[in-house]
Parts: structure tokens; sequence; C-alpha cells
């Protein structure tokens, strides 16, 4: 299937690394021109040179921003777009630490809106007028399977990702009139160094090995394993694309069947 995306520049956050990386990454493969975002230097230096060597057709290019500081990742990003189209935005921001709710403050709560709901509701704002500019809008938020069942010990990011996907609905529901879409993806247990790192800290606290926890998450999944990343990027991809123009509104779940729920 061609997906169509020659003629299509995309703005990808948290591309650094991970799934993130991952769609910069298909987007790319499909034509799109690719602008990755994400704190770390260096790591973009690094994504840009692979996705230069896989994609060599399109200038792509990057963008070092801290979402946790709103006003000056829109700052940064207007800098960066002023003078360019903008078709295709992926709102992706790392998780909040984990925790019990009740353990949480209120700083914990700003700190993770400030990098969830806050910079892509800004970042977002500031990009439509270019969608409706170019007459094509596909924004994707990537959030969590948490969406639709909260995950134990993930207190904050639970009530963060739930803000972000009542936000996207609502949004959705706002510019559908101008032909944009906007959806979510709730990615499941995902083989990436977030999800690592969360089973490493479970293991301490546990006093069972990492080998141990992996194994009884995967025993949840009826598909019998976890998540890779490109796995995730297959989904966004199609959103971000002319053949996913009926599709808005949604959240969807790419988790191997693991979520309970119809």
């Amino acid at each position: 299937m061609d997906l169509n995306l020659k003629d299509k520049r995309a703005l990808v956050f948290g591309s650094s690394q991970g799934i993130g990386k991952a769609v910069a990454l298909g987007l790319a493969q499909e034509g799109a021109a690719v602008i990755l975002a994400a704190r770390s230097k260096e790591k973009l230096v690094l994504a840009l040179e692979e996705i230069q060597s896989v994609a060599p057709h399109k200038y792509h290019d990057y963008l070092v921003v801290d979402l946790s500081k709103p006003e000056e990742a829109l700052k940064k990003v207007k800098e960066k777009t002023q003078e360019i189209p903008i078709h295709i935005l992926v709102n992706n921001s790392g998780g909040p630490p984990p925790g019990p709710v009740l353990e949480a403050s209120i700083s914990d709560f700003e700190t993770a809106l400030n990098s969830h709901l806050f910079s892509s509701h800004l970042i977002t704002r500031y990009i439509l007028p270019k969608m409706e500019k170019e007459r094509y809008g596909r924004i994707i938020n990537i959030i969590s399977t948490s969406v639709r069942i909260p995950i134990p010990n993930l207190g904050v990011s639970n009530t963060v990702r739930g803000a972000m996907a009542s936000w996207a609905k609502t949004l959705s529901n706002e510019v559908g009139s101008k032909g944009i879409t906007v959806n979510n993806v709730l990615p499941g247990f995902t083989r990436t160094e977030r999800l690592k790192s969360l089973l490493q800290d479970r293991a301490k606290k546990s006093g069972k090995s990492y080998e141990e926890l992996v194994w009884a998450l995967e025993e949840q999944i009826p598909l019998g394993r976890f998540g890779e990343a490109e796995e995730i990027a297959h989904a966004v991809v199609f959103l971000a694309s002319s053949k996913a123009s009926y599709i808005t509104g949604q959240s969807i779940l790419v988790d191997g069947g693991r979520t309970g729920c119809i």
C-alpha cells in the first residue's frame, strides 16, 4: 500500500529514541520529510543520521527542545518552522516516574502536565493554521493503554494520559470540519528503554528478577510477547496518511490484545 507521504512534512516529538524514533523512521521511509524533536542533541544527531541513511531523498532536520517548559518549547518550534509547512504532528513525550498516586506531589503533576498536555496544546494550536493552509492535517498523540485501564504504580502517568486523551477527543470535534484528524495511539508493553527502566525499578522493590517480571507480563499478552517500537510506528504512520482520512477522535490500542476491554 502506497501511503503517499512524499509531499508531506512531519514534526515528531520524543523522536531521539524508542517509539518516537521508530515513528520518524517510518514516516521518512514512506517519503515524508521529518523534523526530529527531543531534549538530547547527541541522540538527535544519531537518529538524524540513521534517518538520512534510509531516506536520503528528503531534507530532514532536528530540534532540541524540552517539553517540560511549554512556552520555551513553543518558541523553539516557531523559530524552526516559521517558514515551512507542517502536515503531520506527532505529540509524544517520555512518561513520568513510577509511584502510587497518593505519594505524588502537586509538583509531580505539574511537571507531567507540562511535558504532555500543556506543551502539546500550545504547539498544536500553533501548527493548526499551517495544516489548514495546506488542506491536510494529521495529529497523532502517542499515549498509553492506561487511558483504558490504569496501570498499577503509575499514578501520575495514568492521570495525565487520561487528560491527554480527553483533550484530543475534544480537539477532534473542533477541527474535524477543516479536514484535520486527531487520533491517539495507545501502546502496550513495548520493548523500549522506558519499559526496561520501569521493570528494573519494580525488580528492585519486589525482590524478583528482571527476567521473572518480563515473563509474568508476557503471560498477560495474548500474542505472548512485548511489542517492538516499529509495530507501534506502523499504526502511527497509517494514521498520518490519506488512507486514514475517515478516522478521527479515536484511541487505538496497539498492545498485542492485552487490554481487557472491548
